[in-house]
């Protein structure tokens, strides 16, 4: 299969350089550190990970403008797919959501309490709405998508509904960070704001590809094997 703008010979540690975010990416692929000059087919056959579909990921996540063909989608093994997702999820709700967390309840320490009450219920609705979502894909989409990849289930699926739910959840983070580059007063240290800034925009950043990676791959997949009737 041809290789994108990324491929098999490259190596690992240029990869991660050239794109920093793709560090987050390798522990979903149950990838660690200390591949030192080892190049993407040796890593990827060294822990299990189909490289074709590994290649795939990572230049839809560092390419804005990449998007793979339909013959290119449909040619990769997407077994691991499902897979990554759920890593995915999990990454979100147990490490970065909590983390944003945390730094909001430190700078809600020194609001009013009417303003802190603002800031922690916008984010918890959203950590609610975030999390709600996961787990709609995790127990009704996803055992699907594993049912029809490994031929026991011929049934419709509708799968058009990706990119609005997609979109209201970038969106609302992004209502976040306006709220806090707009709201928060003066009187919070530059370090404390400056923070939780970054790591707001690093999750959306990484939402905005988890989602382009649903988008455009996950979805064309699923529409190549026939199950999408909407």
């Amino acid at each position: 299969m041809t290789n994108y703008f990324y491929n098999g010979d490259s190596r690992m540690a240029d990869i991660i350089t050239r794109h920093v975010e793709l560090i987050e990416m390798l522990p979903r692929f149950g990838i660690s550190l200390g591949f030192g000059d080892l190049t993407v087919n040796e890593v990827c056959k060294k822990w299990n990970v189909d490289v074709d579909f590994f290649l795939l990921i990572c230049n839809v996540y560092s390419f804005r403008d990449f998007v793979p063909t339909d013959d290119v989608v449909n040619n990769t093994d997407m077994t691991q797919l499902v897979p990554y997702l759920k890593a995915s999820h999990s990454y979100y709700v147990s490490k970065r959501l909590p983390h944003i967390q945390g730094h909001l309840h430190h700078i809600a320490e020194k609001l009013p309490h009417k303003v802190a009450s603002v800031f922690l219920r916008f984010f918890e609705l959203y950590k609610n709405e975030v999390e709600a979502h996961f787990r709609s894909e995790e127990t009704t989409l996803f055992p699907l998508i594993q049912k029809i990849i490994s031929g026991e289930l011929d049934a419709g699926l509708h799968i058009s509904s990706f990119n609005d739910v997609h979109q209201d959840i970038e969106d609302k983070l992004q209502d976040l960070t306006q709220i806090i580059f707009k709201y928060l007063p003066e009187t919070i240290a530059d370090d404390d704001t400056t923070d939780v800034v970054t790591v707001l925009l690093l999750l959306a950043r990484d939402l905005h590809k988890h989602s382009l990676i649903e988008e455009k791959i996950l979805v064309p997949f699923v529409r190549h094997l026939g199950k999408d009737i909407s």
